[in-house]
Formats: C-alpha cells, structure tokens, sequence
C-alpha cells in the first residue's frame, strides 16, 4: 500500500494553523492540498486568535464551523503573541492542553528547538525553503499524523 492509498484510507483530522505570514499560509494550503491529506485546515494569524478559537470567542463562537482542532501548527515568530507564548497557554489549560502542538517554523536555532520540546511540543518541523521538499515534509506529515499516530478523542480529555 503506498503512503497516498494510507492516507486515502485515513481519517480526516481538525488542524489549527497558526501563522501569519500570508505567503506561508498559502504556500501550506497549497502543500497540504497537493499532498492530498485528508484534513481540515483553520487559519489564524496569531496566538490571541489562537486563542479565541481554542476558547470559542468572537468570531469563532460556532463550534460546528470552527471544531476543537485534533493538531496546531505553530508558527514561532508572530505578532502580539509569539508561538513560545501561546504554547505554554495551550500546554497550561486542561480543556485543550492534550492537542498536539507542532512547531512548523523557519527558526534553525537549536535554542528555539529545545525551548518547543521543553514547552510542551509535540514536535519541531523546519520549513523547507524549496517547495517540493516542503511537500515531501507534508507527505510524511500526514502519513505519520493521519494515519500512524492515534489521537486523543476530546471527549476522553475532560477532567
């Protein structure tokens, strides 16, 4: 069975990206669509809306529209609240602090990798610079997260 029939056979997952780059966003869209994963993507530009959708404020009110995310990818350096920030509020709040949070930045500092895995992070994902190479990273992505990995029902996270 090839790695895109195992993802076929997957199921679909909720991802939160968070991101502010336009360019990065829609480079990552264009990634995850050609990489053919079974996957509803959520876009936010910063860790307060991050935040708000998490905790359905606002805008993000309808929880239909906009479902408790089963993975977040977070983008390092972001306005008003940077990803290290938003991490150690997602990791610190017992209604979502099981969501897999994976860093999906452009930092190659190993401080920035160390301080991820200390503040909760599931994992550490360098952008490539060349698109193909990020589509191969998103290929393995989904093959791991859709369909190797076991998430966590929701509903069994309640306290």
């Amino acid at each position: 069975m090839t790695d895109k029939s195992k993802q076929n056979n997957a199921k679909s997952i909720d991802i939160l990206l968070v991101e502010d780059s336009q360019t990065d966003i829609k480079i990552a869209l264009r990634a995850f669509a050609e990489a053919e994963l079974k996957s509803n993507i959520y876009v936010v530009n910063n860790g307060e809306e991050a935040l708000d959708y998490l905790d359905h404020k606002g805008r993000y009110e309808d929880k239909v529209k906009f479902p408790r995310p089963d993975l977040i990818l977070l983008d390092i350096k972001m306005p008003k609240m940077d990803g290290f920030g938003l991490l150690k509020k997602i990791k610190a709040n017992s209604d979502y602090n099981f969501i897999p949070v994976i860093m999906l930045t452009s930092s190659k500092e190993d401080e920035d990798v160390v301080k991820s895995y200390k503040d909760g992070a599931a994992s550490f994902i360098q952008k490539p610079i060349d698109y193909r190479e990020f589509v191969k990273v998103i290929e393995g992505f989904g093959v791991y997260w859709n369909t190797i990995n076991k998430l966590p029902n929701p509903e069994n996270c309640k306290d």
